[in-house]
């Protein structure tokens, strides 16, 4: 698979723009970039999702914990949650068909969309 430069650095500055505004990017911007927009499957979106998220997380935290803006005690106990969740989906991403799992990560879009539209 041939990835174009262009392709990719718009879909990650898109996606660090997002993330810094909104504090999401990785999975709701770049699997679908990487899926729709580069040809990547389902399961190589996620991994490679994953990786990106490392870095971008890295500098908006930076940004964020110099104003201030980082409930340290709460991020903690999320960390330990979601590093376990973390191991245990990539556990069991190779196990789903791809076809199911681009549509079960749609309706958790539309959901989570749908929720916060109406909160």
């Amino acid at each position: 698979m041939t990835v174009s430069a262009p392709r990719s650095i718009a879909l990650g500055l898109i996606a660090g723009i997002i993330g810094g505004l909104f504090g999401i990017g990785g999975g709701v911007i770049v699997v679908p970039g990487l899926v729709l927009w580069l040809g990547f499957d389902q399961h190589r979106a996620s991994g490679t999702s994953v990786a990106t998220i490392v870095a971008s997380a890295g500098a908006a935290l930076i940004a964020f914990a110099g104003d201030g803006s980082v409930d340290w005690g709460a991020a903690a106990i999320i960390t330990a949650g979601a590093v376990t969740g973390a191991a245990i989906g990539a556990r069991i991403l190779h196990r789903i068909p791809a076809e199911t799992l681009r549509r079960a990560f749609a309706v958790v879009l539309v959901v989570a969309a749908l929720r916060m539209a109406l909160a």
